[in-house]
C-alpha cells in the first residue's frame, strides 16, 4: 500500500510538470472537450499532463496494461453517480475503449499502444458518465467539496452544508455497521438458536 502511495505521489509531482497549463486551468464552468483532460482537471486537480503519466496514474495494480475493470474504473462506471446507467451500456463503453486502443484485441490496452494512438490524436471518448468519479467517499468528498469549500482551516461547526452532513451520515452509517459485526462476532453460539435440522444426532 505503502508503495502504491509512493508511486501515485510520484506520477502527480510528475504531472504538474509536464505540459504545464498547456490546455488551460482547472474550472468546472466551462470543462475542456477532451475527457481526459476534463478528467484530471476534476478529478485528480491537475491542468498538466503527458500520456505516460496518465497512463500510469490509471494503471491501478501497476501491471504495465489496463484491463477492463481499470478502464471502467477510470471512467466511473461503478459510481453512484452512475447507478442509472445500464450494465449493458457500461460494457459498451467498455468496449468501445478497446475498440479505439486494443487494435489487435489482446484483451489488454498496453502503455505502447496507449502512447502511439495518442500521439496520432486517438483520445478517450466522452461516454457522457461525467468526470469518472473513482475514488473512494472520503477522497470524493475531498476533492470535490471540502477542499473547493473549506481548506485546511476549517472547524467542525463550519462543516455545515448538505454535503458535509451526508458525508458524515455515510461515516456513521459504516461506523454502526462495523459496530453490529463486532458484536455478531463476539456472540457465543446459542445451540436452542440453530435450527433443528442442522443440529448435529447423537
Amino acid at each position: 500500500m505503502l508503495a502504491r502511495s509512493l508511486t501515485l505521489t510520484s506520477v502527480l509531482l510528475a504531472l504538474s510538470g509536464s505540459f504545464a497549463n498547456a490546455h488551460g486551468s482547472h474550472s468546472n464552468d466551462n470543462p475542456s472537450s477532451d475527457w481526459a483532460i476534463r478528467h484530471m482537471q476534476e478529478e485528480h486537480h491537475v491542468d498538466g499532463f503527458d500520456a505516460a503519466s496518465f497512463f500510469t496514474l490509471h494503471d491501478y495494480d501497476n501491471s504495465g496494461v489496463w484491463t477492463a475493470d481499470e478502464v471502467r474504473k477510470t471512467y466511473g462506471l461503478d459510481d453512484e453517480s452512475n447507478a442509472g446507467v445500464s450494465e449493458e451500456r457500461k460494457q459498451q463503453a467498455v468496449r468501445e475503449v478497446f475498440n479505439l486502443f486494443d487494435p489487435t484485441n489482446t484483451g489488454f490496452i498496453n502503455r505502447e499502444n496507449w502512447m502511439r494512438l495518442v500521439s496520432g490524436g486517438t483520445r478517450l471518448p466522452d461516454f457522457g458518465f461525467g468526470p469518472g468519479h473513482h475514488g473512494d467517499i472520503e477522497y470524493e468528498y475531498e476533492i470535490h467539496h471540502f477542499e473547493k469549500y473549506h481548506g485546511d482551516d476549517a472547524k467542525e461547526e463550519d462543516l455545515t452544508h448538505p454535503e458535509d452532513i451526508e458525508h458524515f451520515r455515510r461515516h456513521d452509517e459504516e461506523d454502526d455497521a462495523a459496530d453490529r459485526l463486532e458484536q455478531l462476532e463476539r456472540m457465543q453460539i446459542v445451540e436452542a438458536n440453530i435450527p433443528q435440522k442442522f443440529r448435529k444426532r447423537l
